[in-house]
C-alpha cells in the first residue's frame, strides 16, 4: 500500500493575537479554505508551539485550518523565557483558551487534532465541551497518569536510551535520595541562578528530543537544545507534570464515556518510548467510537512515515 504524505506547504491567510485574559496574548493563524471544515491543531509539550509543518496534515482545499500557540510558548506572549506567570497556565486555562478562540473565529463546531500532550489537551477539551467537537484525531496518546510519568522520567525509558538518560540525570547529581526527578527538576528549572535553570532546561528538553523517533534524529536534538525553546518547553512541561496535569489520577479514562457521540481515530507508534502504546490501547477500550491504528515501524514523532500516513488518512476520511 502506498503511504500518504503531507500536503504541500501553505501560508496562513489570517493571523492575530487573541487576548485570553490574565495578561496572556495567544498567537493564532488560519490557513486553507476559509469556507472549509474547521479543524484546530493542538501542539505538544506542553510548551512546544506550532510550526508551518502542522498545517500540512490537512487537505487545504477542504479544511479551514486553525493553529495557535498555547500560553507561554511559541509566538504567544508573555513567553516563559521572559518570565511568564505559570500560575495562570493550567489545563483548565488552556481548555478555556480553545473555547475562547472558537468563539472568536465564529466556529460553531470543529474537528480537534492533537498529538502527545496535544492528545491530552484534546481529550480534556472534548470532555468539557463535547457539543463543540465533530471528531477527534489523536496521536501518541498521553493520559498523564502517574505510571506514564514514572516510566519516562524515573528510569523506565532510560533502559532503552542509557546514553541519553545519563544526560537527563546529570543535573540531578546531589539531589535528595528518594526524590522524584520531576520534582527535583522543578526546583532546578526555577533556580535563581540562570545558568542552573538553563542547563536543566536543555537537559530536560533534549531528553525528549533524543527519544522521540524510532531512529536517531540529530536535527531534532539540536532543535530542542535551543535555549529559548528549551526554557519554555522544560518549564511549562515540568510545571504540568509536577502538578499531575491539574486533574485527578485517571480522570481522562474515567470520563471517556463523555466522548461516546464523537467519532475518532487514534494513531500510535508501536515503539513510542515517550508515550507507550498501552495508553492508546486503554483509551480505545474506554472509547468504543474510536478506531485505533498501531504503526509497527514508528516511535513517537508525528513525522514518522507510518504516522503521517495514518494521520493524513484520518483527516481525509473526515473532510
Amino acid at each position: 500500500m502506498e503511504r500518504r504524505e503531507l500536503y504541500p506547504p501553505i501560508e496562513p491567510h489570517a493571523t492575530g493575537m487573541l487576548d485570553a485574559g490574565d495578561g496572556q496574548q495567544l498567537y493564532w493563524e488560519v490557513s486553507g479554505n476559509p469556507q472549509g471544515k474547521p479543524v484546530v491543531f493542538l501542539h505538544g509539550g506542553p510548551g512546544g508551539g506550532t510550526a508551518p509543518l502542522h498545517r500540512r496534515f490537512f487537505d487545504p482545499a477542504a479544511y479551514r485550518i486553525v493553529l495557535f500557540d498555547q500560553r507561554g510558548c511559541g509566538r504567544s506572549r508573555p513567553h516563559v523565557a521572559d518570565g511568564a506567570d505559570l500560575s495562570v497556565n493550567t489545563t483548565d486555562h488552556l481548555a478555556a483558551d480553545i473555547e475562547r478562540l472558537r468563539a472568536f473565529l465564529e466556529v460553531d463546531r470543529w474537528m480537534v487534532f492533537g498529538g502527545s500532550w496535544g492528545s491530552t489537551l484534546a481529550l480534556a477539551y472534548a470532555q468539557r465541551y463535547p457539543e463543540r467537537v465533530t471528531e477527534l484525531v489523536l496521536r501518541g496518546i498521553f493520559l498523564l497518569r502517574r505510571s506514564e510519568i514514572d516510566w519516562y522520567y524515573n528510569g523506565g525509558a532510560g533502559r532503552l536510551f542509557p546514553e541519553a538518560w545519563e544526560g537527563f540525570c546529570a543535573p540531578l547529581a546531589g539531589a535528595g535520595a528518594g526524590e522524584h526527578p520531576v520534582d527535583v527538576y522543578h526546583r532546578l528549572l526555577h533556580s535563581t541562578d540562570p545558568d542552573v535553570a538553563l542547563n536543566a532546561a536543555i537537559a530536560w528538553s533534549t531528553w525528549e528530543g533524543a527519544t522521540s523517533s524510532l531512529l536517531p534524529n540529530p536535527y531534532r536534538v539540536a532543535e530542542t537544545a535551543e535555549p529559548r525553546f528549551a526554557l519554555a518547553f522544560a518549564r511549562i512541561e515540568n510545571h504540568y507534570f509536577h502538578h499531575r496535569g491539574f486533574f485527578d489520577e485517571g480522570a481522562l479514562l474515567r470520563d471517556a464515556h463523555l466522548l461516546r457521540d464523537i467519532p475518532g481515530v487514534i494513531v500510535q507508534g508501536r515503539y513510542d518510548v515517550v508515550c507507550p502504546a498501552r495508553s492508546a490501547h486503554d483509551l480505545h477500550e474506554a472509547w468504543p467510537s474510536s478506531r485505533l491504528h498501531l504503526v509497527d515501524d514508528a516511535g513517537h514523532a508525528a513525522t514518522e512515515p507510518g504516522i503521517v500516513h495514518r494521520l493524513v488518512e484520518a483527516t481525509d476520511s473526515f473532510r
